[in-house]
């Protein structure tokens, strides 16, 4: 059994252990973050199988009244009326209904409301002595870890990022990719070799060439020989240096496009077998910018920010090295900035985190807002409001503008304050080295090739700070990247699951309750029996249910309660791909793919002939329309299919549905936005669709259900009649009434027309 407890101070617990019984089991134990009174506060909800316990923690007795011990309201469950989860404005507050005493009223925040709402749904099981079932793992806005704000609902804590877990994550992707790997690791072995060469080739130039301080130095000739050869030396190790730096920059390239393609393709795949109710609780552009932005800032990340991470750190501690090895005394006389270096990278990159996270946030925001607003342009259009999306974009890019202004400037200070810090060390080196080079045998040599050396570990020293934040980001982005990967799939692969080759038709809607929001069912103990070839005709005012009941039929979601049956089985134990195979869906608002109107009308069956295509769309009453276009079948539709007219979008679609060939039949308001002649055609077309298929249509026109077998009437949820629509009109009930409003709605136009 799912329980939902949280964590509880001693002080609410001393005020409930004499209340509970050793008998009792506590199903509930939350908190809210007001007082009865609307002030920030803190109050618990505690269930047990018998009882109801509101505890305040701090007593206010204005706000409490005077009911209860010390503040405590003790309700048994069977005084419970109904309980619900009742928005409010920037809020809400849980309703507790009871058959004899006032109603107690439990307000919250609207960041509680998904807990509150799971409460409610389990206080009406507990009324109803129906099997306890809520969910547990509730959307999470802060990190559970660290206590700060998430970027988003459930999103990924760059304070608490796993690096090394996801840097292993992102280096499995490598494993085809082996050998390149060990070529690029050789390379880099070298790239380093020819970096680490010069400043001692220089060293040997200045003390053996131009600065000799041994009597066997040799001629001004013998020296001019040598000091070409040395710079030969130096000319080979620059053109090693570049080769190798080119067959890196190779190497890297192809190895970070080819990773990011497979992490990418991985995301999609994933994102597509995902359920629908993934994607009811995410924004588009959110998941976008998963496959887009995520994406490329991982790519850019393995190709600049990696590879510079792991050579320039091996080669700072080779150069550490040889600078020990030179001069030891000198070499932590150079490591004296290093720490403030360092304490300074850590101080400002903390902060710049958070404009990051800002900066994240205002490019997340622009770039829904751009979504929706070309998603509805036609709406903008038609309201004449492009003036209010302009100032509206207007006002979300200045905030990313200021973001990125404040960014700027943060980059200034903090190149400025390292550059000086650094610059620091340099006056060091030469003070020190100077001093030692002319009291001791300290050469000037060995001074200029330290000079150079410790220049190779304060420059890269300066970006580690920036690669440390480049990797948090691209680390966050994996990480976001990876929690849908690793979300939950639709059960395509279950091996548990029923084959069903065939489907005949039969469904069967046994005890239904369904919710998007489970405190809220849109369905309610819904029964239906559908014989194999029937065509049940769904009715009722908008908002009932009548598109959920279909939903349900094609597993787009699953039940809260109930079951729904095909042939005999539940659908959750259907193989999905059999179930889904079988189905074939005409909706409201057709959605059509880029490309032309045999590609569209083939979608439903990959395999068709264009023989077959054509079959489909003479059936569908398209054939015409097509033919009457100038490249035919080859037309374009373009985006979402905006090429063509309404009518015609929904003859494809019903062609699209014809090829599919299905047992199961759904129609969605398919004739709702079209006119009466393109309706007739399309009515047509729907009553070849029909034939021989169990078919569960929904219709604005009610007039349009008369050949249904039944017509089922919803109403809130539930099923208020069921019947022909002749027995329907002589009942004088539900349905009468809405024909009897339609009908009045209808004269009304006529009218004014």
């Amino acid at each position: 059994m799912m329980k939902l407890l949280e964590q509880m101070s001693d002080t609410v617990s001393q005020k409930i252990q004499d209340v509970l019984t050793h008998e009792e089991e506590e199903l509930i134990r939350v908190s809210t973050d007001l007082n009865p009174d609307g002030t920030f506060g803190e109050q618990w909800v505690i269930a047990t199988d018998r009882r109801v316990i509101v505890v305040p923690v701090a007593l206010n007795p204005d706000s409490i009244g005077a009911e209860g011990v010390d503040g405590v309201v003790d309700v048994p469950i069977r005084e419970l009326a109904s309980v619900q989860a009742e928005p409010l404005v920037g809020g809400g507050r849980l309703e507790i209904e009871r058959k004899k005493e006032a109603t107690l009223f439990i307000p919250y925040s609207r960041s509680l409301a998904e807990k509150f709402s799971e409460v409610a749904l389990g206080l009406e099981q507990l009324r109803q002595q129906d099997e306890f079932l809520i969910n547990t793992e509730l959307d999470q806005i802060r990190c559970s870890k660290c206590g700060k704000l998430l970027p988003e609902k459930n999103g990924i804590c760059t304070a608490c990022i796993r690096r090394l877990a996801t840097l292993g994550r992102i280096a499995s992707y490598l494993i085809p990719y082996i050998r390149r790997v060990i070529l690029l690791a050789l390379v880099a072995v070298v790239t380093i070799g020819s970096e680490l060469a010069p400043p001692l080739v220089m060293r040997h130039i200045l003390d053996k060439v131009l600065l000799p301080q041994s009597e066997m130095a040799g001629s001004i000739d013998q020296r001019a020989v040598l000091l070409g050869w040395w710079i030969l030396a130096l000319v080979g190790l620059r053109i090693l240096s570049l080769g190798m730096e080119l067959a890196r920059g190779w190497i890297v390239s192809w190895l970070s496009a080819r990773v990011t393609a497979d992490i990418r393709s991985h995301l999609y795949r994933r994102l597509e077998m995902l359920t629908m109710q993934f994607y009811s609780d995410r924004r588009v552009g959110a998941l976008m910018s998963r496959v887009t932005r995520d994406s490329d800032m991982l790519r850019e990340f393995l190709v600049d920010g990696l590879p510079y991470l792991m050579i320039h750190t091996v080669k700072m501690f080779a150069i550490l090295g040889i600078l020990f090895w030179m001069h030891w005394q000198l070499t932590l006389c150079m490591l004296i900035p290093i720490p403030f270096v360092i304490i300074w990278g850590r101080f400002f990159w903390k902060r710049m985190r958070r404009i990051f996270n800002k900066h994240g946030q205002s490019w997340a925001h622009l770039s829904a807002r751009l979504n929706e607003a070309f998603a509805g342009i036609h709406v903008v259009k038609a309201f004449a409001q492009e003036t209010r999306e302009i100032e509206d974009f207007e006002k979300k890019n200045t905030d990313l503008m200021r973001i990125s202004r404040r960014t700027a400037r943060y980059w200034l200070v903090f190149f400025a304050v390292t550059s000086l810090l650094t610059g620091c060390g340099g006056i060091i080196i030469w003070l020190v080295g100077g001093l030692e080079t002319l009291t001791t045998s300290f050469t000037l040599g060995t001074l200029v090739a330290f000079s150079s050396f410790m220049w190779q570990v304060y420059g890269p020293l300066e970006w580690f700070s920036r690669v440390n934040s480049w990797m948090t980001r691209a680390f966050a982005g994996a990480e976001r990247i990876f929690e849908v990967i690793d979300a939950s799939p639709e059960a395509y692969d279950d091996p548990e699951a029923t084959a069903l080759a065939e489907i005949k038709g039969r469904v069967a809607f046994k005890d239904v309750t369904f919710g998007y929001d489970k405190s809220k069912p849109v369905l309610h103990e819904v029964d239906l029996d559908v014989v194999p070839g029937e065509m049940i005709g769904l009715v009722g005012k908008s908002g009932v249910g009548k598109t959920t009941t279909v939903n349900l039929i094609a597993r787009f979601y699953d039940v809260d309660r109930g079951a729904i049956e095909i042939d005999g089985v539940d659908v959750r134990n259907l193989r999905l791909e059999d179930l889904r195979s079988q189905i074939g869906i005409v909706l409201q608002e057709p959605f059509l793919f880029s490309g032309t109107i045999a590609e569209n009308i083939g979608y439903g069956n990959p395999g068709a002939t264009f023989e077959e295509i054509m079959q489909a769309a003479q059936a569908a009453n398209a054939h015409n329309f097509i033919v009457a276009k100038a490249d035919g079948y080859d037309t374009d539709v373009g985006e979402r299919g905006n090429n063509l007219s309404g009518g015609e979008k929904q003859r494809v679609s019903i062609a699209r549905a014809i090829l599919h060939d299905p047992k199961i039949l759904i129609l969605d308001e398919a004739t709702s936005s079209v006119d009466v002649e393109t309706e007739k055609e399309i009515q047509e077309a729907v009553a070849r669709l029909v034939k021989n298929r169990t078919t569960f249509a929904i219709a604005h026109r009610l007039s349009t259900l008369r050949n249904a077998n039944r017509l089922v009437v919803l109403d809130a949820g539930r099923i208020v009649e069921i019947g022909t629509h002749s027995e329907l009109m002589d009942k004088k009930g539900a349905f009468y009434d809405l024909v009897a409003l339609q009908q009045q709605t209808s004269e009304i136009i006529g009218i004014r027309e």
